[in-house]
């Protein structure tokens, strides 16, 4: 007998291994059977979001959200394709900060999110902010080589 925590496991091994369609077919199955918990809705938007259906992985990944508001990689991901989206002429920046700060609030040595604030702030024109955020996040790493060329560029280029 299947329930909705195999069909889940199921649907993440599938997309684990790149398969995403057969994995939402899976996530799908589990939804059926139980649709209130956040697991299977990011695992669905992760899907989708490889396969750039970004309106789905966006209604997804805030559903995982409102289930439960500690969804950290949730708020990240949600952040990334706005940030991200070619076919939006003009994305709406303050939201992705907004999913940003709420990821930085749950882990503030989230390199990624760290790094994505700073390509926030640049594409504001908030040079010196940009810069206050790569050099949190080259506190923590010291070697992280995309930051350090990001805050040269900052550096020679904006202030």
């Amino acid at each position: 007998m299947s329930d909705y925590k195999t069909f889940l496991d199921n649907g993440i091994e599938e997309i684990n291994q790149g398969h995403f369609e057969k994995g939402i077919e899976w996530i799908n199955k589990s939804l059926e059977l139980k649709d209130d918990w956040e697991i299977p809705y990011f695992y669905r938007a992760v899907a989708n979001h490889a396969l750039e259906r970004y309106d789905d992985a966006m209604l997804d990944y805030t559903k995982s959200i409102r289930l439960n508001e500690k969804m950290t990689d949730a708020y990240y991901n949600r952040a990334k394709i706005t940030l991200t989206r070619k076919d939006i002429e003009n994305p709406d920046i303050s939201k992705a900060i907004e999913d940003l700060e709420k990821a930085l609030e749950q882990d503030e040595k989230f390199l990624d999110a760290l790094y994505a604030m700073a390509a926030a702030h640049k594409k504001l024109g908030n040079y010196k902010t940009a810069l206050e955020y790569l050099d949190r996040l080259l506190e923590i790493e010291p070697e992280a080589v995309n930051a350090r060329a990001f805050k040269k560029l900052l550096l020679q280029k904006y202030v």
